[in-house]
């Protein structure tokens, strides 16, 4: 029987009713949870398919499929992105939970990742009943032969974006063992720092042209503000995808036939991702500006929705201090071990509350 950790956010709740007790209310910044609105192309494709009386398909229509597949070249730089090799997942947080499992991993195998990173990982290898390995350096596992290494660039919760180079190693080291690298990418099209732009997994100066023993998971949710939709896919490699759709056939796991149809309509247009990239580019600068004006230093943070913030003290000392403005923020531990000593700042929040947040530091 597997056992699962305690879910890191109930234990935020204290710190939110003193936040939420300020005067000017409180500004959430401890959830990377979109506020601006969907975009309007997206709920009228919704709408025009909510007449669906039969099954949805579980490989996801046609046209989402090459939608996705048209995204990856344009986007991302992924040459030979296959139409046939896209599947649509009920929001990448369940496929990060469950694939583990959907590859077959058990008792003896493990799952390899980041030191610092989304809680989700490990619980999807318990779920498995794998074991759990988080690690920043490969070396450390000597001979052993991991079922998988997750990657996740631009990280959550850092921002910190790993270079080609640094990705290519890890893919050559993972295929000399056979293990299978999934690289979590919900936040690609967030690079903040030209010098250090983030590259998928699948593109050529990574894996050499081959996807073999590569997925990428890629996610709507902050993209194109789609988070209540619980729309993700998964791409890659051909024959895992297969066999990952393969299980979700008999699981029953498919995306709802109007949720299809939104899905495509999103990845065909990138108008909207760029104006909410100018929003978020807005939101993050106020808020880099006025942390570091009250004493912050912001590690990484390159990419993705997030500051990685510190003032060199314990976490939740830092989160008691600024709920004390009416300011929620995340504890680094949830993260990790390592990450006891920073916060993370998500700059989801509308202008109104980001402008208030900067103005009470």
């Amino acid at each position: 029987m597997f056992t699962l950790p305690d879910f890191p956010w109930d234990r935020l709740q204290p710190c939110k009713e003193r936040a939420a007790a300020h005067p000017g209310g409180i500004v959430d910044l401890s959830v990377g949870t979109p506020v601006d609105p969907t975009p309007e192309r997206v709920r009228a494709a919704l709408a025009a398919a909510s007449d669906a009386p039969g099954y949805p398909q579980t490989y996801g229509t046609p046209a989402l499929r090459e939608a996705v597949a048209g995204w990856l070249r344009r986007r991302l730089g992924v040459t030979g992105a296959d139409p046939d090799a896209v599947l649509p997942v009920i929001g990448t947080k369940e496929l990060v939970a469950w694939l583990p499992t959907l590859l077959g991993a058990g008792p003896g195998d493990q799952v390899v990742f980041p030191e610092l990173a989304y809680p989700t990982y490990d619980v999807g290898a318990r779920l498995a009943g794998a074991s759990p390995v988080a690690t920043d350096g490969l070396l450390s596992l000597g001979p052993a032969a991991p079922k998988i290494v997750w990657v996740n660039s631009p990280s959550n919760p850092t921002g910190k974006v790993l270079p080609a180079e640094h990705l290519r190693k890890v893919v050559a080291w993972a295929r000399d063992r056979g293990a299978v690298v999934v690289s979590d990418e919900c936040y690609l099209e967030f690079g903040w720092d030209p010098d250090a732009p983030p590259v998928s997994v699948l593109h050529p100066d990574v894996c050499g042209g081959s996807h073999e023993g590569l997925l990428a998971l890629n996610s709507l949710s902050k993209r194109s503000n789609m988070a209540g939709y619980r729309a993700g896919v998964v791409t890659g490699d051909l024959a895992l995808v297969r066999r990952l759709l393969e299980v979700r056939k008999h699981a029953g796991m498919i995306v709802p036939a109007p949720v299809q149809a939104a899905m495509a309509a999103a990845f065909d247009d990138d108008a909207h991702v760029d104006e909410q990239r100018e929003r978020y580019a807005r939101r993050r600068a106020t808020l880099r500006a006025a942390f570091e004006g009250h004493g912050f230093r912001i590690d990484h943070s390159e990419a993705s929705l997030y500051l990685w913030a510190t003032r060199d003290e314990p976490c939740w000392d830092t989160v008691e201090h600024l709920a004390g403005l009416g300011v929620l923020v995340g504890p680094g531990e949830f993260y990790g071990p390592s990450g006891a000593r920073h916060i993370r700042v998500a700059f989801t929040a509308t202008d109104e509350r980001v402008a208030e947040a900067a103005a009470r530091l």
